[in-house]
């Protein structure tokens, strides 16, 4: 009788076993459902917070998607667009944005120009923003009480801010860094100076993540940075750089790609110190610097050169930016496009066309390349 009974137990303990590993978990299949997304960064993630706080970007800024300035330094939509999209959530206000700003859905507290360190050097008067990612976090703080407060008066504006359970339901995205560096390499500094300064700029990183962690943020979707080697405002003003086989400038890159081993590593650190947080990096060096390595695959040419700018071998001076107004042998010219931006891979000699834009989000969101490999509509969860 006990051999019975023992036989009976194992064949219920098998088949128990056998569901389990049959049936999968019930996240399996779910996707994760984000009220809102707020992000922090600089001009790769932009969507007006600069041209809000100091001068509307000119056209053709714009041109190819929103026939209209929006103050995004490409032709048309940017990567955050195309993740707001991918969660059927309206394209982000920027923070800065004090006419027809709607936070229903989340907040944009990122401007072109800016670093995750305070710069010593500010617009106008400098090359960056004075928002910087500690001013960001900062103005997210100020942010939640002040939206309650609308929140608690009711009334029209009431219903243009998130609602409280968004915070911690909300994705947290971070496209920042890249200035830092550029930061270094203008001001004078070697590639091996350069690289030195990476460990407290990724540090700097990470206790504004914290930051933002403790007022009520959970699921972190962070870029690292992309290929700076590849683009013309590196290749136009370091000219004697030495070049892969592609054309970037390839120390640049490798500073790059060294910021980006740091981050990788202090996120996987700052998992273990925040166990609560789903955290996931993405790197977006490797799909954007796949353009340059085989731009006909992707259906580009001339990789390398910027279509809206003005001269020299890249198309680009940084002088005369995309939209300015130059004078040419006396006559006043406005710094246009190329015919078919939807060809190019660099917009402006910094920024990526809508077209590049395209084909990294839809790279990165599958899993691809982030760590762990999850896709971002699973980006809730920690593995």
């Amino acid at each position: 009788m006990a051999q019975i009974e023992f036989l009976r137990h194992m064949s219920l303990v098998s088949l128990i076993v056998l569901i389990l590993c049959s049936t999968p978990p019930i996240f399996a299949t779910k996707n994760c459902d984000f009220p809102a997304i707020f992000n922090f960064g600089a001009s790769n993630s932009d969507t007006g917070g600069l041209a809000a706080a100091f001068q509307a970007l000119p056209l053709p800024n714009g041109e190819t998607f929103f026939n209209r300035s929006t103050g995004r330094f490409s032709d048309g939509r940017i990567i955050l667009d195309f993740i707001a999209q991918s969660f059927g959530l309206p394209y982000l206000s920027p923070y800065l944005n004090s006419l027809g700003s709607n936070f229903t859905h989340g907040a944009n507290f990122a401007t072109a120009g800016s670093t995750i360190k305070i710069p010593n050097s500010i617009i106008p008067n400098g090359m960056f923003s004075p928002f910087s990612l500690q001013i960001q976090s900062i103005q997210f703080k100020d942010f939640i009480p002040k939206a309650k407060f609308i929140r608690d008066q009711g009334g029209v504006f009431a219903t243009l801010i998130p609602k409280e359970d968004y915070y911690s339901k909300a994705l947290y995205t971070f496209d920042i860094g890249q200035n830092d560096l550029t930061a270094g390499f203008f001001g004078n500094k070697t590639i091996q100076q350069v690289n030195t300064t990476v460990p407290d700029i990724v540090k700097s990183f990470i206790d504004n993540i914290k930051n933002i962690y403790n007022l009520g943020a959970r699921s972190f979707w962070i870029h690292n940075t992309g290929p700076i080697g590849c683009v013309p405002l590196i290749l136009a003003n370091f000219p004697s750089a030495i070049k892969d086989r592609y054309g970037c400038a390839k120390q640049y890159n490798e500073v790059s790609q060294y910021f980006n081993l740091k981050l990788k590593e202090a996120l996987a650190q700052l998992r273990k110190d925040l166990p609560l947080a789903a955290i996931t990096y993405v790197d977006i060096y490797s799909p954007k610097y796949s353009l340059f390595q085989n731009p006909k695959k992707y259906g580009f040419e001339l990789p390398l050169v910027a279509c809206c700018g003005n001269g020299g071998k890249y198309n680009y001076n940084i002088r005369a930016g995309c939209g300015a107004t130059i004078n040419i042998n006396g006559t006043n010219t406005v710094v246009g496009s190329c015919k078919k931006p939807s060809t190019r891979i660099i917009w402006d000699g910094t920024h990526y066309t809508e077209a590049a834009n395209k084909i990294v989000f839809d790279q990165i969101s599958n899993g691809a390349f982030t760590d762990p490999p999850i896709p971002l509509n699973r980006a809730c969860y920690k593995k």
